[in-house]
């Protein structure tokens, strides 16, 4: 009997370890004095792991989970960097306040028993 789509046992405890990394990211940005003002935040063009706001500045962070920092950041390819921005610039124009807005692009890296790295503008 084949497998149903999506149950693949891997796959379901991969997307649970990347959610659990967007929660402590978004709880170690909070400590950094930022609102959350999303998380996994989707649209039609892709979706955004965490939008953030600290005063005018709005980060849109990709989150990722690996061994080390280096490997979170090799890990956020040209082409997702490209979907994020068309992601964000989607989620900016619903906004009212987006002309007072500076926008800005951060990876957060999540490595076991290591408190995340913030990469700050980062693409």
């Amino acid at each position: 009997m084949a497998r149903p789509e999506g149950a693949d046992p891997s796959r379901r405890k991969a997307e649970r370890q990347g959610h659990r990394a967007e929660y402590v990211a978004a709880l170690y940005l909070m400590l950094k004095g930022y609102r959350i003002l999303a998380l996994r935040h989707r649209t039609r063009l892709g979706e955004i792991d965490i939008i953030a706001r600290k005063g005018s500045v709005v980060a849109f962070v990709e989150v990722k989970a690996r061994r080390d920092a280096a490997s979170s950041v090799d890990a956020v390819t040209a082409a997702s960097q490209r979907r994020i921005r068309a992601a964000s610039d989607l989620w900016l124009a619903k906004q009212k306040d987006a002309h007072l807005l500076t926008q800005r692009y951060d990876i957060l890296a999540v490595a076991p028993f290591a408190w995340p790295r913030h990469f700050p503008d980062a693409f």
